[in-house]
């Protein structure tokens, strides 16, 4: 299944119901009076996260939703009956947006969340509504009111425990298909992921989390260079991120610096995020040449690195551990 992130759509509620002018004509009743119904409600427009679904695709193929419109009133007083809703199945982690999309109509985080976006309108009132002891016969009823419509984009962020950021070829879909079952592409020679990817890492029965690995950033794209800085919203909702430093090409401080300050310009709090920094390809360097370069990243960084290799599995578990402990952390401290 082809992945898609965003998905413009259109969306309108019911109208409601008309209500009816009616005045009862029964034998041996002589004097009848109103009794027109009114207006049933017009569907409504909802939208519901739904657990098994990763992507958005269905979306650019049905763009459309209407709901329809509630049923008119009818005689002897009675009440249209109200449209059915209209439920919008999206995946967890689905962001409505407005169509200026900046402004943020609703946030479904957690599987089973639903949200009324747009409400059906209202019926209209019968003419017996409008009878009085002034008023015996009254010839007024309303049309329904009518629905709501709006254009809105759908965004959605995967929902991950932790992330792999670096640049491209620096080996993350090689760590997540070492560590997880998921199955990225993988080859020997230098290209970038196209679509985000998920893994699950199971630690031990009770240490289990969710690996986001986003495709690989370039200087500038936070302006829009190469795939830009699109897939960055995939990680915005991690505890932690794994920044993947490619050993074997050279200058891994330029590397390290180049990313911070694309997750720096993209903002969303992900400069700010926790970091486990680590130096990958350990089998394509000498230790002399992993040590140096090791030592040069710590002190720019300021922080520990740890060294590992995606394709023999050396210092792959240290890296999972020092994931799950900022994880265990964090999900205590939200406990």
């Amino acid at each position: 299944m082809k992945f898609l992130d965003q998905a413009k759509i259109y969306c309108r509620s019911g109208d409601g119901g008309d209500g009816v002018v009616a005045f009862r004509r029964e034998k041996f009743i002589e004097f009848g009076g109103p009794d027109g119904g009114n207006g049933g409600r017009g569907g409504d427009v909802v939208f519901e996260a739904v657990a098994n679904l990763n992507t958005l695709i269905d979306f650019r193929y049905t763009q459309h939703f209407r709901a329809r419109k509630g049923a008119n009133g009818a005689g002897a007083d009675r009440t249209g009956a109200a449209a059915p809703p209209v439920v919008i199945r999206v995946p967890v982690g689905t962001q409505i947006l407005d169509d200026d999309r900046t402004t943020l109509l609703a946030d479904l985080d957690t599987p089973g969340r639903r949200v009324v976006l747009l409400r059906g309108g209202d019926g209209g009132f019968g003419n017996s509504h409008y009878k009085s002891s002034t008023n015996r016969a009254p010839r007024r009823a309303d049309k329904g009111w009518p629905g709501e419509e709006r254009w809105v984009w759908l965004r959605l962020k995967l929902i991950a425990d932790a992330g792999l950021v670096g640049l491209p070829n620096a080996g993350k879909s090689t760590f997540l298909a070492r560590v997880s079952a998921a199955r990225p592409k993988i080859a020997d020679y230098p290209f970038t992921t196209l679509a985000p990817q998920l893994g699950v890492v199971r630690l031990s029965v009770s240490q289990e989390f969710v690996l986001a690995d986003i495709p690989g950033l370039i200087e500038g794209a936070h302006e829009g260079a190469g795939l830009g800085d699109r897939f960055l919203g995939h990680v915005e909702r991690c505890a932690v991120l794994l920044h993947l430093i490619d050993g074997a090409a050279g200058d891994v401080v330029r590397a390290w610096r180049t990313v911070r300050a694309e997750l720096a310009a993209y903002g969303g709090g992900l400069a700010g995020k926790p970091e486990v920094l680590a130096l990958n390809k350990s089998d394509a360097m000498t230790p002399r040449e992993a040590a140096a370069r090791r030592a040069a990243l710590s002190r720019a960084a300021g922080a520990p690195v740890l060294l590992l290799s995606g394709v023999s599995g050396d210092g792959v578990p240290a890296a999972l551990h020092a994931l799950w402990a900022e994880i265990a952390r964090l999900r205590a401290a939200a406990a």
